[in-house]
């Protein structure tokens, strides 16, 4: 923000929340949104005119168990389900504030539901 104020550079900052993808541990408890959610933000915010960060996420929390039993049931309900120890650096919560994505960008991110029948 300072080099855009200092030097009216065009800048756009994205907080992008946890999109799912390999390597995530089933029981970590953080939030997680689709990968197309998160690109459909990026692009709303890559062409609009506003400036400043926005948080790129689900606000609403459940576990990676949760997830993966929703992702069961809607694929194979027989499939099983593998736990993997956390990496070290691993937030164990983190919710994100998405109002200036909502206001500014007319973003939402979608349902659990949603983005597993996609």
């Amino acid at each position: 923000m300072d080099y855009h104020r200092g030097a009216g550079v065009e800048v756009r900052i994205a907080r992008i929340f946890n999109t799912y993808g390999p390597r995530m541990c089933i029981d970590d408890g953080r939030v997680v949104s689709y990968f197309v959610a998160q690109v459909e933000g990026l692009m709303r915010l890559m062409e609009g005119e506003h400036v400043g960060p926005f948080n790129l996420g689900n606000p609403g929390e459940f576990t990676m168990l949760e997830f993966a039993e929703v992702v069961q049931e809607t694929i194979d309900p027989n499939a099983k389900i593998e736990f993997r120890p956390n990496t070290e650096d691993d937030p164990h919560k983190r919710t994100p504030d998405i109002s200036r994505a909502k206001s500014y960008l007319a973003w939402n991110r979608r349902s659990l539901s949603e983005r597993v029948s996609l």
